[in-house]
């Protein structure tokens, strides 16, 4: 395996420039990519390459792949992109230097990450998006967030009866955030008595769903809904309305976390409903398929959608979490 990779890497740097410019004119709908899976099919290096690891969500998503490691066999190495595209077009580059079989990319920007899943796939290695799509990525492995989006913003839609003034917390430009924000935006558009009055991107933390909602709480004051792209946003902003001395506020996130769970069981939160995710199921489909392409079967669709379902304080008990 490691002298094919030696003969693939010596011979990355005639081809990269062509993959490069085959990724900028990709819509993203080429099921297999440049990285294509060649070689014996197998998969003895999995690189994973996380957002943020000190979200509980990614912390499921490298649970369940070093859980997986250990079951299979492979080695696994993970990298914490810490929300910066710099630090993540390094671990791609040291990935390509360690020639790894398989990268699971989660991206921290999702056009932003193409050059870097150019160069991998240039090296001859097969590159899956895991919870946001890549550009040029070979296959994606996602939540269908847009239904999510519209699942938690309809769950706030008819708390609020139909009609009032919300804020929307989104998050940082990659497809995840900006798809629940479009089935968010599908539920508004079917209900006009509903009315965005402020809305601001945050990072998808905690911190930041705390600092712009009580931003935008301080701007507008008439204010009974808050929509946010993630739970811990949406826990940042429920924090945000009881610092504000805040009543009569519904706040809906998406993920279904530990800390969502904890928020619903709890009468005085204002948190009141999450689009549910499995993060780390989600995580061992993405290595399905790309083990899948590296022997030379790509999936049948290049993004595999994953049904979410949602979480409320009515039927919190029966979920099962992560």
């Amino acid at each position: 395996m490691l002298s094919h990779f030696r003969a693939r890497k010596t011979s990355a740097a005639l081809v990269l420039l062509s993959a490069v410019a085959l990724s900028a004119c990709s819509n993203g709908d080429n099921a297999g990519g440049s990285g294509g899976g060649g070689g014996d099919g197998e998969v003895d290096k999995v690189g994973l390459m996380l957002q943020d690891i000190s979200n509980p969500f990614f912390a499921s998503m490298q649970k369940s792949m070093e859980d997986a490691a250990e079951d299979q066999g492979f080695d696994l190495n993970v990298q914490d992109g810490r929300q910066d595209l710099g630090t993540q077009n390094d671990q791609i580059d040291t990935f390509i230097q360690q020639g790894m079989d398989l990268i699971l990319l989660n991206a921290v920007d999702s056009s932003g990450i193409a050059s870097a899943v150019a160069r991998a796939q240039a090296a001859g290695i097969t590159v899956v998006a895991v919870d946001v799509d890549a550009e040029g990525a070979d296959a994606a492995v996602t939540t269908d967030n847009v239904e999510a989006g519209r699942q938690s913003c309809q769950a706030l839609v008819d708390a609020l009866g139909g009609s009032g003034n919300i804020l929307v917390v989104e998050g940082t430009p990659t497809t995840a955030p900006q798809d629940r924000v479009k089935g968010c935006e599908e539920v508004l558009a079917a209900n006009t008595g509903v009315k965005v009055v402020a809305r601001q991107a945050g990072k998808n933390d905690r911190a930041s769903g705390l600092s712009l909602t009580t931003d935008m709480l301080t701007a507008n004051q008439d204010v009974t809904g808050i929509f946010a792209i993630n739970d811990p946003e949406a826990l940042g902003a429920d924090l945000a309305v009881q610092q504000a001395g805040r009543t009569g506020v519904t706040i809906v996130g998406v993920d279904g976390s530990p800390e969502a769970v904890t928020a619903l069981e709890d009468p005085s939160s204002n948190f009141t409903a999450s689009a549910a995710q499995d993060p780390g199921g989600m995580a061992l489909k993405a290595l399905e398929v790309g083990q899948g392409i590296v022997a030379g079967n790509d999936p049948a669709e290049r993004v595999t959608l994953l049904a979410p379902s949602l979480v409320t304080k009515d039927n919190v008990a029966d979920y099962q979490g992560w």
